[in-house]
């Protein structure tokens, strides 16, 4: 940032030195001109024709220089047929006149004809009364003091324009030295949060970064959140095993008559235990995803025509708004719903009736069978891990459990309700809608 400042300040600079140079040394120019254009004047004004048809002045020019040789400010009237009427400083030399082109007005100009003299020259055609003859008069004088005082000029300029230019630069250099400064003090804080120190990041600062220092303190409180539900799901796994394995470890130990049994009873409810928490695990790992989203129609005709397969003699309707989508992966949305049809057409009397339908910024799903229903002292406990009303139908009783864990990691809800059209039991699930 700084280097670029400092190219775009030389840039302007450099193009603002070249436009006031051009002006500032035309001015200059068009000064000297005018100095010469006066002392041309005067001799205009002075000149008359003399007997022989020569010209000749009144009274002589002011200036001394005019009679000193080589002294750098010369004068010289040329006539066609006439002799050079020059000026005393011009000693043995003349100024180079040429009478093909006529200049009625002020012509100015530089030569070169004088050796290692450059001169600026004012010319202009004149008749004077009297005399046919059209007359040049001509007045020069050495660049030298001109190009010297072009060249303190722009020494000057230069001097200025430097000092200038590295003012700003040393400013902007600050500005955004100072500018930035609160980035090296988030940074700061971060690696304190890193090693330990602290845990969020307090410091105070600008406005214009405070908000990047609150997201990246929601994103701490965040991944302390999935890290603690990470240590919990872990520590609630571990635990859920210890048991099985510990009946089984006691019945190798003891050589019971009916270890294989116990092996296979212990092992399915250690089964059950690792599907609901690979399921919400995986619900975890895909909530943090921005795009989640998941078109329930759909989700819910590839549903219902899977357990159409594992229910053959069960009806399964489906009614409701189409097109809605949630803010959840197709894949758990296919287990969120799976589960509670699949109950509803495993418990029921025959008949499940699903509807979709949207609650301000959510979309509610019902599934409602004809069952026999759960008694209202009895649903919430139907949430609980490995909990069956109905044993006598196979089941790992982490339908509901795993139903519920994965809409709440989703931000939605389940409730359970009694069906008022089929009479049996009626699971109201909220999920958050996708625009």
């Amino acid at each position: 940032m700084i280097g670029m400042a400092a190219l775009w300040i030389m840039l302007l600079l450099a193009g603002g030195d070249v436009a006031l140079d051009r002006v500032l040394t035309g001015a200059i120019t068009r000064n000297f001109d005018d100095s010469l254009q006066y002392v041309l004047n005067s001799m205009i004004l002075q000149s008359e024709i003399g007997p022989d048809g020569e010209v000749r002045f009144s009274r002589p020019l002011a200036d001394q220089r005019f009679l000193e040789p080589y002294s750098g400010l010369y004068w010289q009237v040329s006539g066609k047929g006439h002799d050079v009427f020059p000026s005393r400083s011009l000693w043995d030399q003349t100024l180079s006149v040429d009478m093909a082109h006529a200049y009625p007005d002020i012509h100015a100009y530089d030569s070169q004809q004088f050796r290692d003299e450059p001169l600026r020259v004012v010319e202009r055609d004149v008749k004077l009364p009297g005399s046919s003859v059209t007359w040049r008069f001509q007045v020069a004088q050495s660049r030298d003091v001109l190009d010297g005082q072009i060249k303190v000029l722009r020494r000057t300029m230069i001097r200025s324009f430097a000092i200038l230019g590295l003012g700003l630069i040393l400013l902007s250099a600050l500005q955004i030295v100072y500018g930035l400064w609160p980035l090296r003090r988030v940074r700061l804080a971060i690696a304190a949060v890193r090693s330990g120190r602290a845990a969020r990041v307090d410091v105070a600062l600008p406005l214009e970064i405070r908000p990047m220092v609150e997201e990246l303190n929601d994103l701490l409180a965040h991944n302390e959140k999935q890290a603690e539900e990470a240590r919990t799901h872990a520590g609630n796994l571990a635990h859920a095993l210890k048991t099985p394995l510990t009946v089984v470890m006691n019945a190798v130990t003891a050589g019971a008559p009916d270890l294989p049994q116990t092996v296979m009873r212990e092992a399915r409810t250690m089964r059950r235990q690792v599907d609901h928490h690979l399921a919400r695990a995986r619900a975890v790992g895909r909530r943090g995803s921005a795009q989640s989203r998941a078109d329930v129609w759909a989700s819910l005709t590839a549903v219902s025509h899977a357990v159409d397969r594992l229910f053959p003699e069960v009806v399964i309707d489906l009614d409701g708004t189409r097109g809605l989508a949630v803010r959840v992966e197709r894949q758990d949305l296919d287990e969120l719903l799976g589960n509670l049809i699949e109950n509803a057409a495993k418990y029921g009397g025959g008949r499940v009736f699903v509807t979709v339908q949207q609650q301000d910024d959510r979309v509610e799903i019902l599934v409602e069978d004809d069952g026999r229903g759960i008694p209202e002292a009895e649903r919430e406990k139907i949430f609980e891990r490995g909990a069956r009303l109905d044993t006598g139908k196979p089941g790992t009783g982490l339908g509901l459990a795993i139903v519920r864990d994965v809409a709440e990691i989703y931000g939605g809800q389940v409730a359970l309700e009694e069906s008022e059209d089929l009479g049996g039991l009626l699971v109201r699930l909220g999920l958050p809608l996708s625009t």
